[in-house]
């Protein structure tokens, strides 16, 4: 059985080297301290089972560091603070930012081993590391987001969040979510039709998340209208997400617009990757420390030229597409750091397939549509074709045509007048 491994984490070399002694003798391995960035860099690349902590250090005390550790998700082990010149406040303060325990120097050696051998026993309960939205970034953008978010949690209207796809938005979501409340993100869909209310009852006081709002049909669309409308009353916060257009989709006739505006009570935008690379380099370390948390992969550095590769790659994908690249990074490369050739080895995997110029001249010479023009005017050329052929088909039957585009006849106009499409 692999020995638990403690952090002892204490600015006087003769503590840190007694309580090591003590420790070892009893069996456990033991690594030292000398203040709190030591114990940072070391809790970035491994997961200790106890850390005892002191309170008083030249650097940063040791509160400090375990607000930071709570903040960040990083507090996934017991800690135990020490200290000499402990306080009832002090021990109180340490337990509510979550300390497991509070021992005074000098520490009596029964006491010791009493309050490690029941840590333990408490490390074993704990969650691992995930990620948060503190992991997120330290730039503007996402300062400002967490901002917002701070804001609008102290209300409990419901809440849209419109970002591209893989962006974050349930890191948003959860960042919103009461700790020890009911928690949900909605994949089965269909409950929203069978059962709203019994989502709510499910969820009294806590927090439904909605990752595609685009990807419910009318009559989900419906069950959650129903669901909204009671939610107050259950003390249950809703959090959507989009990353599509809503009210284009509303004039398409594709999404209710009651529901649209019973959800834009509260909106907030979230930030693409590309908007704060600057965030890149962190992010990658932290994705890297939960995957080895949480899967025994050995610890790997990024050389600083491979961070600075993977700052300025594009990421259409956002931070899911950043997730997997670095999860494939940590898993295939050999070395022990990781170099830039293993960052374009891996980045050229999921890279589009090049198509010759000449087979791309072949496949659009004869298309009816102009491709080298804006994104816009491309698609309008394509829904005019799409609605002639639909309505030449259906011999100008608008009732056909719109049962066969499965748009509403109103809808149905009002996007072939947008076109310029005139039915005599």
């Amino acid at each position: 059985m692999k020995a638990r491994q403690i952090l002892v984490v204490d600015d006087e070399i003769g503590i840190r080297e007694l309580l090591r002694d003590i420790l070892q003798d009893e069996g456990y391995q033991v690594k030292l301290a000398e203040n709190a960035a030591e114990a940072r860099e070391y809790r970035q690349q491994i997961r200790p089972d106890v850390v005892l902590l002191d309170i008083w250090m030249p650097d940063c005390d040791g509160i400090t560091l375990l607000k930071e550790w709570s903040n960040t998700g990083m507090l996934t082990m017991p800690v135990v603070m020490m200290s000499g010149h402990g306080t009832i406040d002090t021990a109180v303060e340490a337990t509510r930012i979550g300390a497991f325990d509070f021992l005074e120097k000098p520490i009596a050696l029964q006491k010791l081993l009493k309050t490690v051998t029941a840590a333990l026993k408490h490390g074993e309960q704990l969650p691992k590391s995930d990620m948060n939205l503190f992991k997120l970034g330290k730039s503007a953008v996402i300062t400002e987001l967490r901002q917002r978010l701070e804001q609008v949690s102290l209300i409990k209207a419901p809440l849209l969040l419109i970002g591209e796809e893989g962006s974050g938005s349930e890191l948003c979501a959860k960042f919103l979510h009461k700790p020890e409340s009911p928690w949900l993100e909605l994949i089965d869909t269909q409950k929203l039709i069978d059962a709203p209310i019994d989502i709510l009852e499910q969820l009294r006081e806590g927090l439904l998340f909605i990752p595609e709002l685009a990807s419910l049909n009318k009559t989900e669309q419906k069950g959650l209208l129903v669901l909204l409308a009671k939610a107050e009353k259950y003390g249950t916060r809703v959090v959507a997400s989009t990353s599509k257009p809503l009210p284009d989709l509303v004039t398409e006739g594709h999404f209710d617009n009651t529901l649209l505006q019973a959800l834009s009570v509260s909106t907030l935008k979230i930030p693409s990757l590309s908007d704060h690379r600057e965030d890149i380099p962190d992010l990658a370390r932290a994705i890297g420390f939960l995957l080895i948390e949480s899967t025994e992969v050995s610890y790997r550095e990024f050389e600083t030229s491979a961070l600075n590769t993977l700052r300025n790659a594009d990421w259409p994908g956002n931070l899911k597409q950043l997730d997997s690249v670095i999860r494939n990074l940590m898993q295939t490369s050999l070395g022990e750091r990781i170099t830039v050739a293993d960052v374009q080895r891996v980045m050229e995997q999921f890279s589009p397939l090049q198509i010759p110029e000449e087979i791309t001249k072949t496949k659009t010479e004869g298309l009816p549509i102009e491709l080298d023009q804006p994104l816009r005017e491309a698609r309008d050329a394509f829904e005019r074709l799409y609605f002639e052929h639909h309505i030449q088909k259906a011999d100008k039957n608008m009732s056909r045509v719109a049962e066969a585009v499965e748009l509403e006849r109103t809808h149905l106009y009002r996007k072939l007048k947008q076109l310029g499409i005139k039915i005599k």
